[in-house]
């Protein structure tokens, strides 16, 4: 998944955290809902502004990540 026009990252929001679409909700935020047992539709439900594909992106966005970390272990 292409997320780079949904992760952003801007140096004076959120401290400079990648953020979805520009909103003050990092990536970080959404991933510890989904870690704590949120479902997608609960989130989706108490944050009507995102989408569906703004949680994948997320999801996307730390799995490259963790892909890049490990290669730099590599």
């Amino acid at each position: 998944m292409d997320y780079s026009e949904i992760v952003t990252i801007e140096p004076g929001k959120r401290s400079g955290k990648p953020c979805i679409r520009g909103l003050r909700i990092t990536v970080s935020d959404i991933l510890e809902y989904l870690a704590s047992g949120m479902s997608e539709a609960e989130i989706l439900e108490d944050f009507p502004e995102l989408t569906g594909e703004d949680i994948r992106a997320c999801i996307a966005f730390a799995a490259d990540r963790e892909r890049r970390i490990l290669a730099r272990v590599a």
